[in-house]
Order: structure tokens, then sequence, then C-alpha cells
């Protein structure tokens, strides 16, 4: 069990983690930097700040590292307190720990209220500008804290989660000669248009709940239909809204189809957050939650209302003691959706698709046209579908060095991750019992036998860099 409480005291943020009885604390102190609205143009001189976290309890001035997290689609401090293995691996590499937040995420707005609001604010809502946020604060942080010239001086070891896996890559790849080594952990920088086939994704959370029990998949499998049929009269749709205690009762097709969007992202949820021990990280969960969804989905021959029936009793270990299903709130709601909603509909375009059959899922073909009418209609922009490709390399990044790609294969975004070695030193870690970017969270005594040995790999990893670092 872990249980964690956050303090704020004079913009100082102190976090307590409790785990298997000894106690741990996360001290950071909050800071700002002020960057440019847009780092590739002459002609919008408009700045803000964006907000990062310093520890600097195991610095070294003369042979420490400073270890760099690059921040994803959120708040800051949520992926802080969700990063125990920095913190853990500080100690020994005498190591500066600083934690950026990504810009239009958190507090970092570069138009406050306004920056949403219209596509000439929100415009600069991308990971280049972000990568360059973090270079400009790279170099500010070297030139704060070393009285030295900036060159040639203490190795900078990014590391990242999903997104923040994937800037932590980009960040090496990119601007190899500010960062020396990055452990890009859960980083799906190959789930673009062509790189893999859309239906992957949900393949592997069909098999995440199909290892617990075929009962369990078949269960959902057969739910789709079952909603969609009851969506099409006054009665089935009132029978819905009472039976799952929807918080706002079904009134249209339309309606159903938003469950059913909401439910897709409920169980992709469970299988990236399948841990073995129980987090509150993007919401309260138990230890293994899609095996206590699973054991109560054992029958999936039951008559339609009885299945659904059973199907909301298992969802409870999702909804908690909530008193009704908000179905029209994010499933994620710790994360930054509207901001990441642009992304996926300008630069992140990861599509994906089910079939019902190989997967348990609705099926859902993937559109890019429709899918650019939609991003129209919701930010007045479309789509570069191979902007990340062009911008990033794809697969033909055989030039990478020095980049641990780490993926637990119960992990759907998986799928999109680098899963095979890429040269001598831009090499892939997989973790058999690990769910989403678990190699980056704290030590527990629950964690599986692969993700230590994968913890010990990106420590030793580390110690190369670094060496090799100051030999040049």
């Amino acid at each position: 069990m872990r249980s964690v409480v956050v303090c704020h005291k004079m913009m100082i943020a102190v976090v307590i983690v409790l785990l298997a009885g000894s106690c741990a604390a996360y001290h950071y102190e909050v800071k700002r930097f002020t960057v440019p609205v847009d780092h590739f143009s002459f002609d919008n001189s408009d700045t803000f700040t964006i907000r990062y976290l310093v520890n600097n309890s195991y610095w070294d001035q003369k042979r420490g590292s400073i270890f760099f997290y690059t921040g994803n689609e959120g708040d800051i401090e949520m992926f802080a307190n969700n990063s125990g293995f920095i913190w853990e691996s500080a100690p020994d590499f005498k190591a500066l720990i600083i934690f950026a937040e990504h810009r239009y995420y958190g507090d970092s707005l570069p138009y406050g209220n306004k920056s949403f609001s219209d596509p000439k604010y929100l415009g600069y809502l991308t990971s280049q500008q972000a990568l360059a946020d973090y270079v400009d604060l790279i170099q500010h942080i070297k030139s704060k804290q070393l009285s030295r010239p900036f060159n040639r001086q203490n190795p900078v070891i990014a590391f990242g989660g999903s997104y923040g896996g994937m800037l932590a890559a980009w960040i090496r790849m990119k601007y190899p000669h500010i960062v020396s080594g990055a452990i890009a952990a859960s980083a799906p920088i190959l789930q673009f248009p062509g790189l893999v086939p859309c239906e992957a994704f949900y393949r592997i959370v069909t098999s995440d709940f199909s290892s617990e029990s075929k009962e369990c998949s078949n269960t959902i499998r057969k739910s789709w239909d079952i909603i969609r049929k009851l969506s099409k009269t006054d009665e089935g749709r009132k029978w819905l809204s009472t039976n799952w205690t929807l918080c706002k009762p079904l009134q249209s097709e339309a309606d159903a189809d938003l469950l059913m969007s909401w439910l897709t992202d409920v169980y992709t949820n469970l299988a990236m957050l399948d841990y073995p021990y129980a987090t509150n990280f993007l919401l309260p969960l138990p230890a293994y939650p899609i095996k206590t969804m699973c054991s109560k989905l054992y029958n999936s021959s039951l008559p339609d209302k009885p299945l659904l029936q059973m199907l909301f009793s298992g969802l409870n270990v999702y909804t908690g003691k909530e008193k009704c299903l908000n179905i029209s709130v994010d499933a994620s709601p710790k994360l930054g959706e509207l901001g990441w909603d642009f992304q996926a509909c300008t630069e992140m375009v990861m599509p994906m698709c089910s079939n019902g059959v190989t997967d348990m899922f609705d099926k859902v073909k993937w559109n890019f046209t429709s899918f650019s009418q939609s991003c129209y209609k919701k930010w007045k922009v479309y789509p570069q579908a191979d902007l990340a490709i062009k911008t990033y390399g794809g697969k033909d990044i055989s030039t990478a060095s020095n980049i641990v790609f780490s993926n637990g294969l119960l992990d759907p975004w998986s799928s999109g991750g680098v899963l095979k070695n890429v040269s001598e030193t831009a090499v892939a870690v997989l973790i058999p019992e690990g769910a989403h970017h678990l190699d980056l969270r704290g030590s527990n005594e629950a964690d599986p036998s692969s993700v230590k040995w994968a913890r010990r790999f990106h420590q030793r990893s580390i110690s190369s860099w670094i060496t090799q670092h100051y030999k040049s």
C-alpha cells in the first residue's frame, strides 16, 4: 500500500511516501523560468514562465549529474510524486533532480486563461517547442548552479515516462550536446501512421483481460451490442441510466456512444495501471485491478440485462465509492485532456482501431479523413499525420545513442514502443510483468523480478553514460 501526503508552504512542496513500513520523503522547491512563446521565429517576442521542481539534497557540483525529467501532458508534481526510481537513484549519482513542466499543462500556460481559447494562442503547443523550453532550462540551471563555463560540465540524464518518455528520447536525439543519455520508459515513439498496425493497442488491452479470464474479456466483448441495442429505445436508455446509476440519464443514442467511449478509456486505463500494488497515480486503484475486476465477470453467457448488471459490478473497481457514474468526465481526470486532444489533432496523430474479433472492443475503424474533420470542428486545425515521423525519424533512428527504451508488456502503449535494440547504445528493455512505466516508479516489495532487473540495467546505463561524458 502507498499513501501520499502533500504539503505546500512557502513555495516548498514536501511529499511523504510510505513504502512497506519505511518512510522516504520527496522534497522539492517549486520554481519558474521564463521562456519564449515561440523559439523558432522572430516575429513573436512574447514570453511566459514554465514551472519546474528542484531538489539539490544529493548534489555534488564537482562530479554530480543532473537528472532531468521531461514533463508530460499534466501537472508536473503528479509525475514527480510517481517517479520514485529517480529519487532512489539520485544519491548514488550525486544528482541534482529537476522535474520540468510541459508548456500548456499544469501551471505553465503561455497566455493564462486565454491559452486554449483560439489557435493563435494554442498553436505553440508542440513537442518541438517543449523540447526547446527544456534546453533553455538546462542551460539556465547549469549557469545558475555552476560557476564554471557551460561547455563540458556535469552530464545531464533525461528521464520520462509515456509522452514524457518520448520527449526524453527525442531530446537526446535532437540535442545530444545537451543531454548525455535518456531513460525512455513506455515511450510509444512508433505509434504513428504507417509504423504499427492500428489494432495492436487494443489487442494488448484484450490480452491483459483474457489472461485473467476468458469469461472476463468475452463479457466485455458481448456488452457493446447489448448497450447499443438498449440505447435505441427510451425504455432501454432508462434501464441503463438507472441500473448503472449514471449521473446524467441517457437521452439519445449519441449519449450511449459517449458511454461506450468512456468504457473504452476505463479498460485501457486499467491495463495501463495494472500495477502489483495499490496506487493513486491517475486514480485510486487496488493491486492488480484487472484481476479484481475480472473476478466479478465470470459468466459471459448471461442474458443481456443480467450481463450488464454483472459488468457494472466489475466496474466498481474503477469507480470506487462514487455515488453516480459521470461519463461526461474524462476517465483520466489528472491529465491535461484539452492540451493532449489538441496535440493529437496536430502532430501526435496515433491511429487506433478495433474489430471486436481479435480484441474485446466495439468495432471502430481508423479513418483519417473523418478524424481530420473532427479536429477542425473542435480546434480549427487540421492534423499533419507524418509530422512527428519527419521531425524525429520514425523507425529510421539507427544513429540514436545512449537511450534505454523500456516497455512493460502488459502496457498497451508497448504497441508503439521500441522493442528491439536500435544501435549498440540505444537498446530495448522488455519487462514481461510490467504495466505503464512501472520501472520509473519507486521500489516496492511487490515488484516483479523483471522490473527490479530493469532498474539495475538503467543504473548501469546511466553510470556508463556518465563515464563516457567525462572521458570525452
